[in-house]
């Protein structure tokens, strides 16, 4: 028998005792490490108050896609270019405002505003109420919706003389609803643009 010429590798003999022995180690390893599980962490927990419950679909806002909207945009389609959420009618489910025009490729094309609302159980948002109408020639460029009400910020035109490209009046405009009807709508002051 040969001496190993490095007194450190003379472990590399292996024999079956010494495979029995080092089964017999990673068992037991194995068999603590599942005894002893790390808790679930604490440290990021917030003790700030109950966690927020996920929105249910039930009162999810209402989706603007696949909504027949009231306008006639003929031969080109309609286009979302702004919507906000909020419960406007106290109810607890949320409703959608969204801004909508018709994909021109030239001029500025006149915005409608509409309340779109789902019912329980519906498969579609519907539209439910019209707060501008494209046929006002009006432009929204801001849209918010808080404590119940709309907001809006929009674009229009002191007369028929002024091109569709160059609004020159704006003006701020809110709805409520009052339990029948969005009542307010454009202030009678307005100024230049």
């Amino acid at each position: 028998m040969q001496q190993s010429v490095v007194p450190e590798l003379a472990h590399t003999d292996t024999r079956p005792m010494h495979w029995l022995a080092t089964a017999t180690a990673l068992t037991g390893v194995i068999a603590l490490s599942s005894l002893f599980h790390p808790g679930s962490a604490k440290a990021a927990q917030s003790t700030a108050g109950p966690e927020p419950k996920p929105t249910p679909a039930a009162t999810a806002p209402p989706s603007t896609t696949g909504v027949d909207f009231p306008l006639d945009c003929g031969p080109v389609k309609e286009v979302v270019v702004k919507k906000s959420t909020g419960d406007l009618d106290g109810d607890g489910r949320p409703e959608t405002v969204s801004v909508v025009h018709c994909d021109s490729a030239m001029g500025t094309p006149p915005d409608g505003v509409y309340v779109l609302t789902q019912a329980a159980g519906a498969t579609r948002p519907r539209v439910v109420a019209t707060l501008v109408d494209p046929k006002e020639r009006r432009t929204v460029t801001d849209l918010a919706v808080a404590g119940g009400k709309v907001t809006a910020t929009l674009l229009g035109y002191s007369s028929d003389d002024v091109p569709s490209c160059c609004p020159d009046v704006k003006a701020t405009a809110a709805w409520r609803w009052n339990g029948h009807a969005f009542v307010g709508g454009t202030p009678a002051a307005t100024s230049s643009v």
